[in-house]
């Protein structure tokens, strides 16, 4: 059966794929695949969480607003019944995956790694000084974003897509919310991913 027929056979033969590469190294050398492995992984779901953000912002919700406003065209209703909770699944667990990867490879790399990340370098961890603060300030920031997504989006969009009970009120509140939270997600994005690649260098840009 061709893996390329169903999106699961796809990511799974891509996983696959980026397994054999990142193991690579170890039977090569006999070090680094483990850790380029989480990495990739990291790279991977950050991706998917970053693009649907973007998704969402630059595409589902002026698409939803001008549906909304054309009056003898279908509607919005397709893509809040359909689209929206799918894209919202890979959105919510993308950002647990990038998060947790992230901070594994930091642990990985040396235990005081991911100590030094979340002190901006005051305790003495694995690389530079400026290194730490710059990917601490990636990492703070992509915890803020993922906070933002389980406490601020999810639950607002839940009552914004009817999965749970609200009233037109609190369904009108949650639109506020949801919308703010995302769009503070995608201003932060910014520099968050300017920090994930400045780090390598031990500097921003």
């Amino acid at each position: 059966m061709n893996p390329l027929n169903t999106i699961r056979g796809t990511i799974i033969a891509g996983l696959v794929i980026a397994v054999v590469i990142a193991l690579l190294p170890l039977t090569i050398v006999g070090t680094g695949g483990e850790a380029a492995m989480i990495l990739w992984l990291h790279v991977l779901a950050g991706i998917t969480w970053i693009g649907l953000l973007y998704y969402f912002n630059f595409v589902q919700v002026p698409a939803l607003a001008q549906a909304a406003a054309d009056e003898g065209g279908p509607g919005g209703a397709g893509i809040s019944k359909y689209v929206a909770p799918r894209a919202l699944l890979w959105f919510r667990w993308g950002a647990v995956v990038t998060w947790l990867t992230g901070a594994t490879y930091l642990f990985r790399q040396d235990q005081l790694g991911l100590i030094g990340a979340f002190t901006l370098g005051w305790i003495p961890g694995n690389g530079s000084p400026a290194a730490q603060m710059t990917i601490g300030i990636g990492a703070w920031l992509g915890t803020i974003m993922l906070f933002n997504v389980w406490v601020l989006i999810w639950p607002n969009q839940k009552k914004i897509l009817g999965m749970v009970e609200a009233s037109a009120e609190e369904i009108a509140r949650a639109r506020r919310v949801a919308f703010l939270a995302s769009r503070s997600n995608t201003m932060l994005s910014i520099p968050m991913l300017m920090s994930m690649v400045g780090s390598h260098h031990g500097f921003f840009i």
